[in-house]
Protein backbone atom coordinates (compact mmCIF):
# COMPACT_ATOMS: atom_id res chain seq x y z
CA UNK A 1 0.00 0.00 0.00
CA UNK A 2 2.87 2.41 0.80
CA UNK A 3 4.41 1.70 -2.60
CA UNK A 4 1.15 2.35 -4.41
CA UNK A 5 0.56 5.50 -2.35
CA UNK A 6 3.97 6.88 -3.28
CA UNK A 7 3.25 6.22 -6.96
CA UNK A 8 -0.09 8.01 -6.79
CA UNK A 9 1.52 10.95 -4.90
CA UNK A 10 4.19 11.30 -7.57
CA UNK A 11 1.56 11.15 -10.30
CA UNK A 12 -0.47 13.86 -8.54
CA UNK A 13 2.56 16.16 -8.24
CA UNK A 14 3.41 15.61 -11.89
CA UNK A 15 -0.11 16.47 -13.03
CA UNK A 16 -0.11 19.54 -10.76
CA UNK A 17 3.15 20.84 -12.27
CA UNK A 18 1.85 20.23 -15.79
CA UNK A 19 -1.29 22.14 -15.02
CA UNK A 20 0.75 25.07 -13.70
CA UNK A 21 2.76 25.03 -16.93
CA UNK A 22 -0.36 24.80 -19.12
CA UNK A 23 -0.05 21.17 -20.06
CA UNK A 24 -1.74 17.86 -19.21
CA UNK A 25 -0.21 14.41 -19.03
CA UNK A 26 -1.74 10.96 -19.06
CA UNK A 27 -0.36 7.43 -18.69
CA UNK A 28 -1.67 4.84 -21.17
CA UNK A 29 -0.83 1.11 -21.33
CA UNK A 30 -1.37 -1.38 -24.14
CA UNK A 31 -0.36 -4.87 -25.19
CA UNK A 32 1.74 -5.59 -28.25
CA UNK A 33 -0.41 -6.03 -31.33
CA UNK A 34 -3.44 -4.11 -30.07
CA UNK A 35 -4.66 -0.61 -30.96
CA UNK A 36 -4.50 2.31 -28.55
CA UNK A 37 -5.87 5.89 -28.52
CA UNK A 38 -4.02 8.82 -26.95
CA UNK A 39 -6.50 11.60 -26.00
CA UNK A 40 -6.15 15.24 -26.99
CA UNK A 41 -8.96 17.85 -27.17
CA UNK A 42 -9.24 21.63 -27.51
CA UNK A 43 -12.07 24.24 -27.40
CA UNK A 44 -13.24 24.11 -31.01
CA UNK A 45 -16.48 25.78 -29.92
CA UNK A 46 -14.40 28.81 -29.00
CA UNK A 47 -11.62 28.91 -31.63
CA UNK A 48 -13.04 26.82 -34.43
CA UNK A 49 -10.88 24.22 -36.12
CA UNK A 50 -7.19 24.68 -35.37
CA UNK A 51 -4.00 23.12 -36.82
CA UNK A 52 -2.26 20.59 -34.59
CA UNK A 53 0.47 17.95 -34.67
CA UNK A 54 1.68 14.96 -32.65
CA UNK A 55 5.35 14.61 -31.68
CA UNK A 56 7.52 11.93 -30.05
CA UNK A 57 9.32 12.97 -26.85
CA UNK A 58 9.42 16.81 -27.36
CA UNK A 59 8.22 19.85 -29.30
CA UNK A 60 9.89 23.06 -30.44
CA UNK A 61 8.83 26.67 -30.51
CA UNK A 62 7.69 26.31 -34.08
CA UNK A 63 6.17 22.80 -34.26
CA UNK A 64 6.68 19.14 -33.40
CA UNK A 65 9.96 17.30 -33.16
CA UNK A 66 9.92 13.70 -34.42
CA UNK A 67 6.49 14.38 -35.87
CA UNK A 68 4.24 11.35 -36.35
CA UNK A 69 1.13 13.06 -37.77
CA UNK A 70 0.02 16.60 -38.73
CA UNK A 71 -3.42 18.08 -39.45
CA UNK A 72 -4.83 21.49 -40.45
CA UNK A 73 -7.85 20.78 -38.24
CA UNK A 74 -9.85 19.33 -41.13
CA UNK A 75 -7.60 16.86 -42.97
CA UNK A 76 -4.44 14.87 -42.29
CA UNK A 77 -1.53 16.62 -43.99
CA UNK A 78 1.19 14.03 -43.29
CA UNK A 79 1.86 10.93 -41.22
CA UNK A 80 4.91 8.85 -40.39
CA UNK A 81 3.22 5.46 -40.91
CA UNK A 82 -0.14 3.98 -41.84
CA UNK A 83 -0.38 2.85 -38.22
CA UNK A 84 -1.01 6.47 -37.13
CA UNK A 85 -4.48 7.95 -37.61
CA UNK A 86 -6.85 10.47 -35.98
CA UNK A 87 -9.41 8.73 -33.82
CA UNK A 88 -11.78 11.58 -32.88
CA UNK A 89 -14.27 14.00 -34.40
CA UNK A 90 -12.20 16.95 -35.66
CA UNK A 91 -15.25 19.22 -35.84
CA UNK A 92 -15.64 19.02 -32.06
CA UNK A 93 -11.94 19.59 -31.36
CA UNK A 94 -11.07 15.92 -30.73
CA UNK A 95 -7.49 15.51 -31.96
CA UNK A 96 -6.85 12.11 -30.35
CA UNK A 97 -4.14 9.92 -31.92
CA UNK A 98 -4.80 6.25 -32.73
CA UNK A 99 -1.89 3.81 -33.08
CA UNK A 100 -2.67 0.41 -34.64
CA UNK A 101 -0.73 -2.81 -33.96
CA UNK A 102 1.42 -1.24 -31.30
CA UNK A 103 4.95 -2.52 -30.73
CA UNK A 104 7.21 -2.34 -27.73
CA UNK A 105 9.24 0.29 -29.59
CA UNK A 106 6.14 2.52 -29.59
CA UNK A 107 6.58 3.05 -25.83
CA UNK A 108 7.44 6.60 -24.85
CA UNK A 109 6.11 10.15 -24.64
CA UNK A 110 3.68 11.56 -27.21
CA UNK A 111 2.85 15.30 -27.24
CA UNK A 112 -0.19 16.82 -28.91
CA UNK A 113 0.43 20.49 -29.83
CA UNK A 114 -2.57 22.64 -30.81
CA UNK A 115 -1.82 26.05 -32.32
CA UNK A 116 -4.00 28.38 -30.22
CA UNK A 117 -4.17 31.90 -31.72
CA UNK A 118 -1.88 34.39 -29.98
CA UNK A 119 1.69 34.50 -28.69
CA UNK A 120 3.21 31.57 -26.81
CA UNK A 121 -0.07 30.01 -25.75
CA UNK A 122 -0.13 26.75 -27.79
CA UNK A 123 -1.86 23.93 -25.96
CA UNK A 124 0.24 20.86 -25.22
CA UNK A 125 -1.11 17.51 -24.03
CA UNK A 126 1.37 14.82 -23.02
CA UNK A 127 0.63 11.07 -23.11
CA UNK A 128 3.13 8.50 -21.87
CA UNK A 129 2.55 5.15 -23.56
CA UNK A 130 3.73 1.87 -22.04
CA UNK A 131 3.55 -1.15 -24.38
CA UNK A 132 3.86 -4.58 -22.77
CA UNK A 133 4.24 -7.97 -24.47
CA UNK A 134 1.27 -10.28 -24.17
CA UNK A 135 0.38 -13.91 -24.71
CA UNK A 136 0.06 -15.18 -28.31
CA UNK A 137 -3.10 -14.74 -30.32
CA UNK A 138 -5.65 -17.52 -30.64
CA UNK A 139 -4.41 -20.14 -33.15
CA UNK A 140 -6.50 -21.96 -35.75
CA UNK A 141 -6.07 -25.73 -36.14
CA UNK A 142 -6.93 -27.67 -39.31
CA UNK A 143 -7.35 -31.33 -40.21
CA UNK A 144 -4.55 -32.59 -42.46
CA UNK A 145 -5.10 -36.36 -42.64
CA UNK A 146 -7.41 -38.92 -41.05
CA UNK A 147 -6.77 -42.64 -40.61
CA UNK A 148 -8.31 -45.56 -38.76
CA UNK A 149 -6.20 -45.05 -35.65
CA UNK A 150 -4.46 -41.72 -36.23
CA UNK A 151 -5.17 -38.09 -37.09
CA UNK A 152 -2.71 -35.50 -38.40
CA UNK A 153 -3.40 -31.80 -37.76
CA UNK A 154 -1.55 -28.62 -38.67
CA UNK A 155 -1.73 -24.90 -37.98
CA UNK A 156 -0.03 -21.62 -38.85
CA UNK A 157 1.86 -19.75 -36.12
CA UNK A 158 -0.41 -17.01 -34.71
CA UNK A 159 0.73 -13.53 -33.70
CA UNK A 160 3.32 -14.15 -30.97
CA UNK A 161 2.30 -11.24 -28.68
CA UNK A 162 5.76 -9.71 -28.79
CA UNK A 163 7.63 -12.78 -27.56
CA UNK A 164 8.78 -15.92 -29.38
CA UNK A 165 6.31 -18.80 -29.28
CA UNK A 166 8.10 -21.60 -27.42
CA UNK A 167 5.57 -24.44 -27.65
CA UNK A 168 2.08 -25.54 -28.62
CA UNK A 169 -0.28 -27.51 -26.39
CA UNK A 170 -2.70 -30.01 -27.92
CA UNK A 171 -5.72 -31.34 -26.01
CA UNK A 172 -7.66 -34.34 -27.34
CA UNK A 173 -10.62 -36.13 -25.79
CA UNK A 174 -13.62 -38.23 -26.67
CA UNK A 175 -16.49 -36.11 -27.91
CA UNK A 176 -18.78 -36.90 -24.97
CA UNK A 177 -16.09 -36.45 -22.30
CA UNK A 178 -15.13 -33.31 -20.36
CA UNK A 179 -12.05 -31.29 -21.26
CA UNK A 180 -10.78 -32.14 -17.79
CA UNK A 181 -10.19 -35.68 -19.07
CA UNK A 182 -8.33 -34.56 -22.21
CA UNK A 183 -4.84 -35.88 -22.94
CA UNK A 184 -2.46 -32.92 -23.31
CA UNK A 185 0.70 -33.00 -25.40
CA UNK A 186 3.37 -30.40 -26.07
CA UNK A 187 5.01 -29.91 -29.47
CA UNK A 188 7.23 -27.28 -31.07
CA UNK A 189 6.41 -27.91 -34.73
CA UNK A 190 3.26 -26.75 -36.51
CA UNK A 191 2.12 -30.26 -37.49
CA UNK A 192 1.47 -33.28 -35.28
CA UNK A 193 0.09 -36.80 -35.64
CA UNK A 194 -1.92 -38.25 -32.77
CA UNK A 195 -1.93 -42.04 -32.76
CA UNK A 196 -3.42 -44.98 -30.88
CA UNK A 197 -6.96 -43.71 -31.42
CA UNK A 198 -10.00 -45.96 -31.69
CA UNK A 199 -11.41 -46.65 -35.17
CA UNK A 200 -14.82 -45.16 -35.97
CA UNK A 201 -14.58 -42.99 -32.83
CA UNK A 202 -15.30 -39.26 -32.59
CA UNK A 203 -12.77 -36.99 -30.88
CA UNK A 204 -12.50 -33.28 -30.14
CA UNK A 205 -9.18 -31.47 -30.38
CA UNK A 206 -8.02 -27.96 -29.51
CA UNK A 207 -4.72 -26.07 -29.50
CA UNK A 208 -2.92 -23.42 -27.42
CA UNK A 209 0.17 -21.32 -28.21
CA UNK A 210 2.67 -20.53 -25.44
CA UNK A 211 5.31 -17.81 -25.05
CA UNK A 212 7.27 -16.47 -22.07
CA UNK A 213 4.34 -14.23 -21.07
CA UNK A 214 1.58 -16.81 -21.03
CA UNK A 215 -0.76 -19.09 -22.95
CA UNK A 216 -3.14 -18.04 -25.70
CA UNK A 217 -6.86 -18.60 -25.70
CA UNK A 218 -8.01 -22.00 -26.95
CA UNK A 219 -8.19 -22.46 -30.70
CA UNK A 220 -11.24 -23.60 -32.58
CA UNK A 221 -12.44 -27.06 -31.53
CA UNK A 222 -11.76 -29.59 -34.28
CA UNK A 223 -14.15 -32.55 -34.29
CA UNK A 224 -12.94 -35.65 -36.15
CA UNK A 225 -14.21 -39.20 -36.58
CA UNK A 226 -11.59 -41.82 -37.38
CA UNK A 227 -12.12 -44.23 -40.24
CA UNK A 228 -13.68 -47.62 -39.73
CA UNK A 229 -11.52 -50.71 -39.29
CA UNK A 230 -12.17 -54.40 -39.34
CA UNK A 231 -13.72 -55.64 -36.08
CA UNK A 232 -11.23 -56.59 -33.38
CA UNK A 233 -13.54 -59.08 -31.67
CA UNK A 234 -15.48 -62.12 -32.93
CA UNK A 235 -19.23 -62.67 -32.66
CA UNK A 236 -20.21 -63.99 -29.24
CA UNK A 237 -22.69 -66.55 -27.86
CA UNK A 238 -22.51 -68.67 -31.00
CA UNK A 239 -24.85 -71.68 -30.74
CA UNK A 240 -25.67 -74.57 -33.11
CA UNK A 241 -28.89 -76.63 -33.30
CA UNK A 242 -29.60 -79.53 -35.66
CA UNK A 243 -33.04 -78.93 -37.18
CA UNK A 244 -33.23 -81.97 -39.49
CA UNK A 245 -31.11 -84.46 -41.35
CA UNK A 246 -29.98 -81.76 -43.77
CA UNK A 247 -30.07 -78.47 -41.83
CA UNK A 248 -28.42 -76.77 -38.85
CA UNK A 249 -29.47 -73.50 -37.25
CA UNK A 250 -26.70 -71.05 -36.20
CA UNK A 251 -27.40 -68.21 -33.75
CA UNK A 252 -25.02 -65.55 -32.43
CA UNK A 253 -24.68 -62.01 -31.11
CA UNK A 254 -22.47 -59.20 -32.47
CA UNK A 255 -18.99 -58.53 -31.03
CA UNK A 256 -18.69 -56.25 -28.03
CA UNK A 257 -19.45 -52.62 -28.90
CA UNK A 258 -15.92 -51.41 -28.13
CA UNK A 259 -14.48 -54.01 -30.53
CA UNK A 260 -16.72 -53.41 -33.55
CA UNK A 261 -14.63 -50.54 -34.98
CA UNK A 262 -17.49 -49.25 -37.07
CA UNK A 263 -20.94 -50.22 -38.36
CA UNK A 264 -21.41 -53.96 -38.79
CA UNK A 265 -22.60 -54.65 -42.34
CA UNK A 266 -22.74 -58.44 -42.55
CA UNK A 267 -21.51 -61.77 -41.19
CA UNK A 268 -19.74 -64.65 -42.86
CA UNK A 269 -20.83 -68.09 -41.59
CA UNK A 270 -18.24 -70.70 -42.57
CA UNK A 271 -18.90 -74.44 -42.28
CA UNK A 272 -17.31 -77.72 -43.36
CA UNK A 273 -18.17 -81.37 -43.01
CA UNK A 274 -16.10 -84.08 -41.39
CA UNK A 275 -15.40 -87.18 -43.47
CA UNK A 276 -15.11 -90.22 -41.12
CA UNK A 277 -13.53 -92.36 -43.84
CA UNK A 278 -10.57 -90.06 -44.47
CA UNK A 279 -10.75 -88.60 -40.97
CA UNK A 280 -10.39 -85.13 -42.45
CA UNK A 281 -12.54 -82.03 -42.86
CA UNK A 282 -13.67 -80.99 -46.31
CA UNK A 283 -13.19 -77.49 -47.75
CA UNK A 284 -14.89 -74.54 -46.09
CA UNK A 285 -18.19 -73.31 -47.48
CA UNK A 286 -19.53 -69.85 -46.70
CA UNK A 287 -22.86 -68.14 -46.22
CA UNK A 288 -23.23 -64.32 -46.10
CA UNK A 289 -25.82 -62.86 -43.71
CA UNK A 290 -26.77 -59.16 -43.58
CA UNK A 291 -26.39 -57.60 -40.12
CA UNK A 292 -29.80 -56.49 -38.84
CA UNK A 293 -30.05 -56.72 -35.06
CA UNK A 294 -28.43 -57.68 -31.79
CA UNK A 295 -29.58 -61.30 -32.22
CA UNK A 296 -28.63 -62.92 -35.53
CA UNK A 297 -29.33 -66.37 -37.00
CA UNK A 298 -28.91 -68.40 -40.18
CA UNK A 299 -29.92 -71.89 -41.32
CA UNK A 300 -27.42 -74.10 -43.14
CA UNK A 301 -29.26 -76.32 -45.63
CA UNK A 302 -28.52 -79.12 -48.07
CA UNK A 303 -26.31 -80.87 -45.54
CA UNK A 304 -25.63 -84.59 -45.29
CA UNK A 305 -27.55 -86.66 -42.72
CA UNK A 306 -25.79 -87.99 -39.63
CA UNK A 307 -22.74 -85.89 -40.48
CA UNK A 308 -20.64 -83.74 -38.20
CA UNK A 309 -20.06 -80.12 -39.23
CA UNK A 310 -17.60 -77.53 -37.99
CA UNK A 311 -18.98 -73.94 -37.89
CA UNK A 312 -17.59 -70.48 -37.05
CA UNK A 313 -18.77 -66.87 -37.67
CA UNK A 314 -17.00 -63.58 -38.55
CA UNK A 315 -18.32 -60.00 -38.37
CA UNK A 316 -17.64 -57.56 -41.20
CA UNK A 317 -17.49 -53.76 -41.57
CA UNK A 318 -16.76 -51.77 -44.71
CA UNK A 319 -13.08 -52.03 -43.75
CA UNK A 320 -12.92 -55.83 -43.66
CA UNK A 321 -13.52 -59.05 -41.75
CA UNK A 322 -12.85 -59.50 -38.06
CA UNK A 323 -11.50 -62.59 -36.24
CA UNK A 324 -13.41 -65.87 -36.25
CA UNK A 325 -15.52 -67.04 -33.36
CA UNK A 326 -14.76 -70.21 -31.44
CA UNK A 327 -15.24 -73.19 -33.76
CA UNK A 328 -18.23 -75.36 -32.75
CA UNK A 329 -19.37 -78.81 -33.87
CA UNK A 330 -22.85 -80.12 -34.60
CA UNK A 331 -24.16 -83.35 -36.17
CA UNK A 332 -27.22 -83.42 -38.41
CA UNK A 333 -30.13 -85.72 -37.51
CA UNK A 334 -30.49 -89.23 -38.87
CA UNK A 335 -32.31 -89.56 -42.19
CA UNK A 336 -35.96 -90.52 -41.65
CA UNK A 337 -36.69 -91.86 -45.14
CA UNK A 338 -34.68 -92.61 -48.21
CA UNK A 339 -34.59 -90.01 -50.88
CA UNK A 340 -33.67 -90.54 -54.49
CA UNK A 341 -32.73 -86.96 -55.14
CA UNK A 342 -29.07 -86.22 -54.87
CA UNK A 343 -27.96 -83.74 -52.28
CA UNK A 344 -26.52 -80.57 -53.76
CA UNK A 345 -23.88 -78.93 -51.64
CA UNK A 346 -23.52 -75.16 -51.46
CA UNK A 347 -19.99 -74.44 -52.60
CA UNK A 348 -18.50 -70.99 -52.49
CA UNK A 349 -14.77 -70.80 -53.01
CA UNK A 350 -13.00 -68.64 -50.46
CA UNK A 351 -11.48 -65.58 -52.04
CA UNK A 352 -7.72 -65.62 -51.91
CA UNK A 353 -5.16 -63.03 -52.83
CA UNK A 354 -1.75 -64.01 -54.08
CA UNK A 355 1.01 -61.52 -53.81
CA UNK A 356 2.93 -61.62 -57.08
CA UNK A 357 6.52 -60.54 -57.06
CA UNK A 358 8.06 -59.24 -60.23
CA UNK A 359 11.75 -58.84 -60.77
CA UNK A 360 13.42 -56.82 -63.45
CA UNK A 361 16.98 -56.36 -64.49
CA UNK A 362 16.38 -52.70 -65.35
CA UNK A 363 14.07 -51.40 -62.59
CA UNK A 364 14.83 -51.16 -58.88
CA UNK A 365 12.67 -49.95 -55.98
CA UNK A 366 14.28 -47.52 -53.53
CA UNK A 367 16.43 -48.54 -50.60
CA UNK A 368 14.75 -48.23 -47.18
CA UNK A 369 15.27 -44.97 -45.30
CA UNK A 370 17.22 -44.81 -42.04
CA UNK A 371 14.92 -43.67 -39.23
CA UNK A 372 16.35 -41.94 -36.14
CA UNK A 373 14.70 -41.04 -32.84
CA UNK A 374 15.35 -37.37 -32.05
CA UNK A 375 13.57 -36.91 -28.74
CA UNK A 376 10.87 -38.38 -26.50
CA UNK A 377 9.19 -35.84 -24.22
CA UNK A 378 6.30 -37.09 -22.08
CA UNK A 379 4.09 -38.78 -24.68
CA UNK A 380 5.47 -36.91 -27.70
CA UNK A 381 7.84 -38.73 -30.08
CA UNK A 382 10.04 -36.70 -32.45
CA UNK A 383 11.83 -38.58 -35.20
CA UNK A 384 13.55 -38.01 -38.52
CA UNK A 385 14.74 -40.13 -41.41
CA UNK A 386 17.34 -40.09 -44.16
CA UNK A 387 16.34 -41.38 -47.61
CA UNK A 388 18.48 -44.10 -49.17
CA UNK A 389 19.30 -44.82 -52.81
CA UNK A 390 16.21 -43.87 -54.84
CA UNK A 391 16.50 -46.80 -57.30
CA UNK A 392 15.55 -46.38 -60.95
CA UNK A 393 12.85 -43.82 -60.24
CA UNK A 394 12.64 -40.76 -57.92
CA UNK A 395 11.20 -41.39 -54.48
CA UNK A 396 7.54 -40.35 -54.47
CA UNK A 397 6.85 -40.66 -50.73
CA UNK A 398 7.32 -42.47 -47.46
CA UNK A 399 4.96 -44.28 -45.17
CA UNK A 400 5.44 -45.12 -41.53
CA UNK A 401 4.07 -48.20 -39.76
CA UNK A 402 3.37 -47.91 -36.03
CA UNK A 403 2.20 -50.71 -33.75
CA UNK A 404 2.28 -52.04 -30.21
CA UNK A 405 5.40 -54.07 -29.48
CA UNK A 406 3.40 -57.21 -28.72
CA UNK A 407 1.33 -56.99 -31.93
CA UNK A 408 2.07 -58.37 -35.38
CA UNK A 409 3.02 -56.08 -38.25
CA UNK A 410 0.17 -57.65 -40.19
CA UNK A 411 -2.52 -56.67 -37.70
CA UNK A 412 -3.50 -53.69 -35.54
CA UNK A 413 -1.04 -51.23 -37.02
CA UNK A 414 -1.22 -47.54 -37.91
CA UNK A 415 0.02 -46.30 -41.28
CA UNK A 416 1.02 -42.63 -41.70
CA UNK A 417 1.96 -41.31 -45.13
CA UNK A 418 4.46 -38.53 -45.89
CA UNK A 419 5.47 -36.71 -49.06
CA UNK A 420 8.89 -37.16 -50.65
CA UNK A 421 10.21 -33.84 -49.28
CA UNK A 422 9.34 -34.56 -45.64
CA UNK A 423 12.09 -35.96 -43.41
CA UNK A 424 10.77 -35.49 -39.87
CA UNK A 425 7.58 -36.02 -37.91
CA UNK A 426 6.05 -35.60 -34.47
CA UNK A 427 3.87 -38.43 -33.12
CA UNK A 428 1.73 -38.06 -30.02
CA UNK A 429 0.99 -41.33 -28.22
CA UNK A 430 -2.18 -41.52 -26.12
CA UNK A 431 -1.23 -44.41 -23.82
CA UNK A 432 2.05 -45.40 -22.09
CA UNK A 433 3.43 -48.66 -23.49
CA UNK A 434 6.14 -50.05 -25.75
CA UNK A 435 5.79 -49.40 -29.49
CA UNK A 436 7.59 -50.31 -32.73
CA UNK A 437 8.09 -47.89 -35.61
CA UNK A 438 9.46 -48.63 -39.07
CA UNK A 439 9.33 -46.85 -42.43
CA UNK A 440 9.22 -47.59 -46.15
CA UNK A 441 10.12 -45.54 -49.24
CA UNK A 442 8.14 -45.74 -52.47
CA UNK A 443 8.71 -44.83 -56.11
CA UNK A 444 6.98 -45.64 -59.39
CA UNK A 445 8.67 -49.06 -59.47
CA UNK A 446 7.63 -50.28 -56.04
CA UNK A 447 8.19 -50.15 -52.31
CA UNK A 448 11.44 -50.53 -50.41
CA UNK A 449 12.20 -53.10 -47.78
CA UNK A 450 11.39 -51.99 -44.21
CA UNK A 451 13.80 -49.65 -42.47
CA UNK A 452 15.40 -50.25 -39.13
CA UNK A 453 12.85 -50.61 -36.31
CA UNK A 454 12.62 -48.10 -33.45
CA UNK A 455 11.58 -49.69 -30.17
CA UNK A 456 10.15 -46.90 -27.97
CA UNK A 457 8.86 -47.26 -24.42
CA UNK A 458 6.68 -44.52 -22.93
CA UNK A 459 6.54 -44.77 -19.13
CA UNK A 460 3.62 -43.58 -17.04
CA UNK A 461 6.06 -41.50 -14.97
CA UNK A 462 7.05 -39.60 -18.07
CA UNK A 463 10.43 -41.34 -18.48
CA UNK A 464 11.08 -42.96 -21.80
CA UNK A 465 13.51 -45.55 -23.06
CA UNK A 466 14.23 -46.04 -26.70
CA UNK A 467 16.42 -48.24 -28.81
CA UNK A 468 16.95 -48.88 -32.48
CA UNK A 469 17.41 -52.36 -33.89
CA UNK A 470 20.96 -52.92 -35.12
CA UNK A 471 21.75 -54.43 -38.48
CA UNK A 472 23.59 -57.78 -38.28
CA UNK A 473 26.63 -58.75 -40.31
CA UNK A 474 24.33 -60.96 -42.38
CA UNK A 475 22.16 -57.93 -43.21
CA UNK A 476 25.28 -55.97 -44.14
CA UNK A 477 26.32 -58.82 -46.41
CA UNK A 478 22.91 -58.78 -48.07
CA UNK A 479 23.29 -55.04 -48.59
CA UNK A 480 26.67 -55.63 -50.18
CA UNK A 481 25.24 -58.31 -52.44
CA UNK A 482 22.48 -55.98 -53.60
CA UNK A 483 24.91 -53.16 -54.24
CA UNK A 484 27.81 -55.23 -55.53
CA UNK A 485 31.33 -53.94 -55.97
CA UNK A 486 34.71 -54.41 -54.40
CA UNK A 487 34.37 -51.30 -52.22
CA UNK A 488 31.38 -52.55 -50.23
CA UNK A 489 32.88 -56.07 -49.90
CA UNK A 490 36.07 -54.51 -48.54
CA UNK A 491 34.08 -52.68 -45.87
CA UNK A 492 32.48 -55.96 -44.78
CA UNK A 493 35.87 -57.71 -44.56
CA UNK A 494 37.21 -54.78 -42.53
CA UNK A 495 34.28 -54.99 -40.08
CA UNK A 496 34.85 -58.75 -39.61
CA UNK A 497 38.60 -58.22 -38.99
CA UNK A 498 37.90 -55.49 -36.40
CA UNK A 499 35.49 -57.82 -34.55
CA UNK A 500 38.04 -60.70 -34.57
CA UNK A 501 40.90 -58.48 -33.38
CA UNK A 502 38.67 -57.09 -30.59
CA UNK A 503 37.80 -60.62 -29.47
CA UNK A 504 41.48 -61.68 -29.43
CA UNK A 505 42.53 -58.59 -27.42
CA UNK A 506 39.66 -59.02 -24.98
CA UNK A 507 40.55 -62.70 -24.43
CA UNK A 508 44.21 -61.82 -23.80
CA UNK A 509 43.22 -59.18 -21.22
CA UNK A 510 40.82 -61.52 -19.45
CA UNK A 511 43.52 -64.22 -19.10
CA UNK A 512 45.66 -61.67 -17.26
CA UNK A 513 42.91 -60.90 -14.72
CA UNK A 514 42.44 -62.78 -11.43
CA UNK A 515 40.07 -62.38 -8.50
CA UNK A 516 41.73 -62.33 -5.06
CA UNK A 517 40.41 -62.71 -1.52
CA UNK A 518 41.58 -60.66 1.45
CA UNK A 519 44.62 -62.88 1.81
CA UNK A 520 45.78 -61.95 -1.66
CA UNK A 521 45.38 -65.54 -2.89
CA UNK A 522 43.83 -66.24 -6.25
CA UNK A 523 40.24 -67.41 -5.90
CA UNK A 524 39.26 -67.83 -9.54
CA UNK A 525 41.10 -67.44 -12.79
CA UNK A 526 38.95 -65.43 -15.22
Amino acid sequence: MNHLGSRYSALYCFLHLCLLRGCASLYVTAKVGTAVSLPCTYAAWKYGRLPFCWARESTSAFGCNNQVIQSDGTNVLSRLSWRYSLAGNLATGDASLRISQVQESDSGKYICRVEIPGWFNDQKTENTLYVFPGEPSQPQVYLRELKQRAVTVSWSPPFNGGRVITAYLIDIKSRDASWNTAVRSQVVQTVATLVDLRPAATYELRLFAVNSVGTSAASNVLTVTTHEAAPEGPPINVKLQALSSDSIKVTWKPPSVELRNGVLRSYIVSYREYDPETRQFQNWQQLSVIATSEEESAVLTNLKPSTQYNVHVQAKTNAGLGPVSTALFCTTLDEVKETTAATTLLSTAAASTKLMQYTSLTTLPPDPPVIVLKEVTDNTISLSWTPGFEGDSPITGFYLEYKAANASWDYTKTVIEFSSNETEATIIEMYPSTYNIRMFATNSVGTSKPSNVLNITIEETGQQNSSSTMSTITEVSMFAENRGGVYTTGIIVLVVLVVLIGAIVTGWQLRRCSVYDKGSKPLQEL
